[in-house]
């Protein structure tokens, strides 16, 4: 198994927790807030990044957290798309959106990098 005792040490669960208060803050006023639709579904796949690491680190093995970690990279990947409607639909501006979205890149390449570890790692 991957040497984290819990999912708080892992910087890739760290940086997400970080991306989704930003995501919450963005959403959480103007029109943005008032587009149930799209503020609910950018928060939840937020929200998904987070809870895929943790219950991959819960896992029993490096294979299930490997499998999470794709899970979460898939969330990251619907929050980016997410973030680009709410920029066309003016909801944020460039400034947020690129600062979401390079943190969201960040946590991309650390999970993709876990996940090889992990998959590469003798079971």
């Amino acid at each position: 198994m991957a040497g984290f005792k819990n999912f708080e040490e892992i910087q890739a669960w760290q940086k997400a927790r970080k991306a989704t208060k930003l995501i919450y803050e963005i959403t959480s006023g103007g029109n943005f807030s008032k587009d149930f639709g799209l503020r609910d579904q950018i928060r939840r796949a937020a929200v998904s990044v987070m809870a895929n690491v943790a219950e991959g680190q819960g896992r029993n093995s490096d294979k299930e957290f490997a499998n999470f970690l794709n899970f979460a990279h898939g969330s990251i990947s619907e929050t980016q798309s997410h973030l680009y409607i709410a920029l066309d639909l003016e909801y944020l501006n460039q400034s947020d959106f690129k600062k979401i979205y390079d943190l969201l890149e960040e946590i991309a390449r650390m999970t993709m990098s876990l996940m090889k570890h992990l998959r590469n790692s003798k079971v």
